[in-house]
This record gives structure tokens, C-alpha cells and sequence, in this order.
């Protein structure tokens, strides 16, 4: 059964998805989170949590490594494939080396082992939310550099991409077969087009889209 805070929350706010298959526990992390005022949802398995929660929201998932019908590294694989980077906390009653390794090569922002100091778990998910955040600012920037790219025309990105690799504008003219005039024409066009004000602007945008 789902759980969760009832007053309204703002869409953007992050979310801490718990999910774990002890009603004791799931109750004892929902109470935690809400004491401390964080907008929390529940689940008891890794099938529940896929068909109810939105993958895609920003905060990160509390998540117990053993479950009946699933691991929790079978859920983190699952969110992998479908392309979430939401950030994941193993808990386990039972750790070794080997799984939390294992847990941790595959992505995991952290991995705690039962009991554990409410501190602790609410540090991790701070950081996890954190980090969370500045991923989405730095893709969010890279969606509005690719949107600014693609106004560009096939020449103007061609010129683009030869100017910020430092060659001069006769360079440039001499390498596409054109005037010096058009190549400051065009170089204008994407200065305006990048919104860009400065040539060390540009550069950094053309690495963020070399980036994807």
C-alpha cells in the first residue's frame, strides 16, 4: 500500500521514495522523513514502486537490498535500463564487501547496514538529493545548449565548431571554399543564435555539446 504526506507539495520538490517489504521499517523511515519534512512515498516491493512511482522526479530511493520476488539490485538494474538516474541508498540488515561493492559499481550513492543512526540515513539522503540537483542543472543546461544548436544551419555550425578550434576567420574561408565576409557573417549569426557574448562562451558550449 502506498503512503504518503497529504498536505500539497510542489511538483519540483524532491521526493524520497522508501522501499522495503518490512511494514515496520517502511513506517519507521515514512515517520523519520516527515519529522524532518520531507515529502516521502512508500512501497513494500520493487513491482509496486515501478508501476506507481514517477521515475523521473527529482530526490533519490531509500532501498532495501533484500526483498521476497527481487533484490534491490534488481531494481536498481531495472531503473538503469529505463534510464533514471535517481540516486539510490541500499539499506541491509547483512552486508559483505562483495555486495556492497558490487551495489556500489553499479551506481549506488551509498549503502547502509541495519540499525542504523537516524543521522546517518538522513545525511545520505541530503547528499543524495544533492547531488540529484545538480545533475538535473547541468542537463537542464545541456537541453538549452543542444535547443540553441539547432537553430544553427549546417553551414553555421560547420563554422561554429572550426572557430572555437581556434582557427582564424581566413582559415575558416579558405577550409569551406568561402569569403572571409561570410565567415564573419555566419560567426555573427551563431554568436547571436548561442547567445553567446564572448568566444570563451562559445568554446564552453560547444564542449558541453561534444559531451552528449
Amino acid at each position: 500500500m502506498q503512503h504518503a504526506q497529504t498536505k500539497t507539495e510542489e511538483p519540483a520538490e524532491p521526493i524520497v521514495y522508501v522501499v522495503d517489504d518490512d511494514e515496520a521499517m517502511r513506517e519507521a523511515l515514512l515517520d523519520l522523513f516527515m519529522v524532518t519534512q520531507k515529502r516521502v512515498t512508500a512501497f513494500s516491493n520493487g513491482p509496486e514502486f515501478l508501476e506507481t512511482a514517477d521515475i523521473r522526479a527529482p530526490g533519490c530511493l531509500v532501498l532495501d537490498f533484500n526483498m521476497p520476488g527481487g533484490t534491490g539490485l534488481d531494481l536498481q538494474e531495472h531503473l538503469s535500463l529505463a534510464g533514471s538516474r535517481l540516486p539510490v541508498i541500499f539499506l541491509t540488515g547483512h552486508a559483505d564487501v562483495p555486495t556492497s561493492v558490487k551495489a556500489m559499481k553499479a551506481g549506488a550513492m551509498d549503502f547502509i547496514t541495519k540499525p542504523f543512526a537516524d543521522h546517518d540515513l538522513l545525511e545520505a539522503v541530503e547528499r543524495a538529493i544533492k547531488l540529484d540537483a545538480e545533475r538535473r542543472k547541468v542537463e537542464a543546461e545541456r537541453d538549452r545548449i543542444r535547443a540553441l544548436a539547432d537553430t544553427l544551419s549546417p553551414r553555421e555550425q560547420e563554422v561554429m565548431f572550426a572557430v572555437v578550434s581556434g582557427l582564424m576567420n581566413k582559415q575558416v574561408a579558405y577550409q569551406f571554399g568561402i569569403s572571409e565576409m561570410t565567415v564573419k557573417l555566419h560567426r555573427m549569426s551563431v554568436m547571436r543564435k548561442m547567445q553567446s557574448r564572448s568566444l570563451a562562451d562559445l568554446v564552453r558550449k560547444t564542449e558541453q555539446l561534444r559531451r552528449n
